[in-house]
């Protein structure tokens, strides 16, 4: 098992089990034939959390407003200026720093997209990094924060023509999702991310303690637990994660295969992952504390 990479028919639609097409989900297949499904959030969804973070960024700055003015009365009409500059910082780092520092996070997600269960994703199947979401927030100032402010600005000092131009950017780019089947911002499109479903998960170690038997049935020879790494355990972790039958039934297949395990009549496709995980994990973990590092299950060091 390795990190989940997309295969060629990653983006294609899938099928729900009445055999009707679910144009939202996508699949990423690791190299073992592992399908990890995802499902992209709805535009409706996205907007309510723009919606959701704009209203938070507003509650802030007026806070920061009533502030900046009981500071102003209580210096009896002294110091407007620095008072004016403290209020244009707090604007500028909400403007600027709002949606990248929550999503730098290891949620990847702003308040707003967490209450809509949505998180940011790397759309080749890696990792987060930091420069993809850099990037995506970049393109906002484009998007979203010039053209508006073309809008609101005084009539006298921006033309019709002008405004009317801002009007058209304005609705070209907000639109842009509709008209593109991964519901994609330009942001996305410049930084190779899309906004995913977050799912509902359990922690690793309540997984094990839950599914795990209380015999002693799964005793794992070390040659069977060293068949795998610390990639290998990285997905499989993904896996009790998520806990989709088909896949956790397909895993626990192919890792019995592997080690060469005979499974009992009464025995779990569940229970065997999550022993096979918490000895796996407590292997990987005694190496490591003698120096040696397995990276994946080719590693033969």
């Amino acid at each position: 098992m390795k990190r989940p990479r997309p295969q060629t028919a990653a983006g294609a639609m899938t099928a729900s089990p009445s055999g009707t097409p679910q144009p939202l989900e996508r699949s990423l297949i690791t190299p073992e034939g592992v399908d990890l499904r995802l499902r992209l959030g709805e535009v409706s969804e996205r907007a309510g959390a723009v919606l959701i973070d704009l209203l938070i960024m507003l509650g802030v700055l007026i806070v920061a407003s009533l502030i900046t003015a009981l500071g102003f009365i209580g210096a009896r009409g002294k110091g407007g200026d620095v008072m004016a500059v403290i209020w244009l910082l707090v604007f500028f780092l909400l403007r600027n720093l709002y949606f990248v520092l929550f999503e730098l996070t290891p949620r990847a997600a702003t308040p707003g997209k967490r209450a809509m269960g949505l998180r940011v994703a790397a759309r080749n199947g890696g990792r987060l990094t930091a420069d993809a979401i850099f990037a995506r927030n970049a393109m906002r100032e484009i998007e979203l924060y010039l053209p508006l402010s073309f809008l609101i600005a005084n009539g006298d000092q921006v033309g019709a023509w002008i405004s009317l131009a801002g009007l058209v950017w304005c609705g070209v780019f907000l639109l842009f999702p509709l008209f593109n089947r991964n519901k994609l911002r330009v942001g996305d499109l410049v930084a190779g991310t899309w906004v995913v479903k977050a799912p509902v998960r359990r922690l690793v170690p309540d997984l094990v303690q839950t599914s795990r038997p209380s015999d002693n049935r799964f005793v794992f020879s070390q040659a069977q637990v060293d068949a795998y790494g610390v990639k290998e355990l990285h997905v499989l972790e993904d896996v009790l994660r998520r806990y989709e039958i088909k896949t956790v039934a397909l895993v626990a297949a192919r890792i019995r295969l592997k080690i060469g395990w005979r499974a009992s009549p009464d025995e779990s496709d569940g229970d065997f992952l999550a022993a096979y995980y918490a000895a796996l994990r407590g292997r990987l973990e005694t190496r490591l504390l003698l120096g040696k590092r397995r990276k994946d299950k080719f590693d033969q060091s």
